[in-house]
């Protein structure tokens, strides 16, 4: 059988500094880290490369002590499940801190799982963590190791500790964990990358758990459950897919009153948006496209990335039938009008309903993103739509399309180089585009379309 990579949890109090570890340790900045006890909720995974292919770093949320976190039953839950797949435990305490009851409780808990401990004693770089550090090592374990997360002090020590406690790697198995490695951190040129988003409460982590076939994420009814984006892999149908649950994204203001730690998990689900191939926007069928929405899809129309609208909560309608899906359709291309090239899919997160048909989808839309079109074959289509309904400029002159060419893909970028004009009429542009998506499909893709006036060699360019 070849070896999976071996997983590591970082289990703390709160504000110790577990998330500030974990994205030094990944080199990454996947964690959102704040002085608010409890920013984290859901499990972080993420892989740490190391000389015999690595291991899997996942950061926890608060499982130990008190929290008035309405979701701390849930995130006590999700790390447990984590702890109990791990084969080595690093214990962080805080070192300015020192010995606290709260960092007994835990030693106990840890030790009461039979998997082997590492204790990290944070914010040693502070002079006042001096007498703090010696009474942590009463807690009893071996090896300590003690390390600055925020300035990356010790943290090299820290990882040659875990490779020394790692399972060992038969020869044949390093190449296969290096890979697992690669598969798990690194977006592979063939990856596809899907972003779920929406308002909050409209299911995207009952949808990410129901693709993903297990209880990654931490669903409630509470709006903002999910803080960090939370990325995981797998593979369907011979492809890697690598899925992005991002934290519910709320209007400017109201966004402005959940304070600091709202605005970042809005500004790392607006950059998941901008890494996606395809964006998934979720919408709770029962409360229809909102104004929130429409920002939402209009961030990832402006991204140039593909669109797939899931209408979620399907299940709860009290009818089925074809007339309400098209009047659910109708609504939604009455309120988001600039997304009438994405295909819309009736789906339940809860039941399953239609979820593999989003994902087919979600692939489709990948696929035409990247589609190209021959220069001949567009020439003499730009030809023949051009002769049927002569293009007009914004100031009403005469404009010949002289020459096509597709420029670019994900999304279909194309230049139309003319005679006179460096602009043409909006409506124009929508009927060129219209055409485009009738003849060559491009589903689910905006398409770009650039207009530059043709200059022959010798002539001067406008404006000079």
């Amino acid at each position: 059988m070849p070896r999976q990579l071996p997983i590591v949890v970082l289990v703390g109090r709160p504000n110790v500094g577990k998330s500030t570890l974990f994205n030094r340790m990944t080199g990454t900045r996947r964690a959102i880290v704040t002085p608010i006890a409890g920013t984290t909720r859901d499990a972080l995974a993420h892989p740490v490369p190391v000389a015999d292919g690595g291991f899997l770093l996942t950061d926890t949320g608060g499982m130990f002590g008190q929290s008035a976190d309405p979701l701390h039953a849930l995130v006590v839950e999700q790390g447990q499940r984590a702890l109990a797949t791990a084969d080595l435990v690093v214990f962080v305490v805080d070192g300015r801190e020192g010995l606290v009851p709260g960092d007994e409780d835990i030693a106990q808990a840890v030790r009461g799982t039979g998997k082997p401990v590492l204790l990290a004693i944070n914010k040693t770089d502070d002079r006042r963590a001096a007498a703090g550090v010696l009474d942590l090592y009463r807690l009893g374990f071996d090896p300590v190791v003690e390390v600055s997360a925020e300035h990356g002090r010790g943290v090299g020590d820290l990882l040659d500790e875990i490779k020394r406690r790692l399972p060992a790697p038969a020869a044949e198995d390093e190449a296969q964990a290096s890979d697992e490695a690669a598969r798990h951190g690194s977006h592979r040129p063939d990856e596809l990358k899907v972003a779920i988003v929406g308002r909050p409460n409209a299911g995207k982590s009952s949808l990410v758990n129901r693709l993903l076939r297990e209880e990654r994420m931490i669903v409630s009814p509470v709006p903002g459950t999910t803080r960090d984006p939370v990325d995981s892999v797998f593979a369907w149908h011979k492809k890697q897919v690598r899925i992005v649950d991002t934290a519910g994204m709320r209007k400017a203001g109201r966004v402005a009153s959940g304070g600091a730690l709202e605005s970042l998990s809005v500004m790392l689900a607006r950059r998941a948006i901008a890494d996606a191939d395809v964006v998934v926007l979720v919408i709770d069928v029962a409360v229809g496209p909102t104004d929130q929405d429409a920002a939402i899809a209009g961030e990832a129309d402006a991204a140039g990335r593909g669109v797939v609208v899931a209408l979620n909560k399907w299940d709860l309608l009290p009818e089925h039938t074809q007339e309400a899906a098209e009047a659910a359709d109708g609504e939604v291309r009455r309120r988001l009008p600039f997304l009438d090239y994405a295909p819309i899919v009736h789906i339940s997160a809860k039941t399953g309903e239609r979820t593999p048909k989003l994902l087919e989808i979600v692939d489709r839309v990948a696929t035409e993103r990247r589609k190209r079109v021959p220069t001949p074959a567009l020439n003499r289509f730009i030809a023949a739509i051009t002769a049927a309904q002569p293009p007009v400029s914004d100031a009403r002159r005469a404009v010949r399309i002289l020459f096509a060419s597709q420029t670019g893909v994900a999304p279909p970028t194309f230049v139309l180089f003319t005679n006179v004009a460096a602009t043409m009429h909006f409506s124009y542009l929508r009927y060129l585009t219209n055409r485009l998506r009738e003849e060559y499909g491009f589903a689910g893709t905006p398409i770009r379309l650039h207009i530059r006036r043709r200059v022959r060699k010798g002539a001067a360019p406008d404006g000079a």
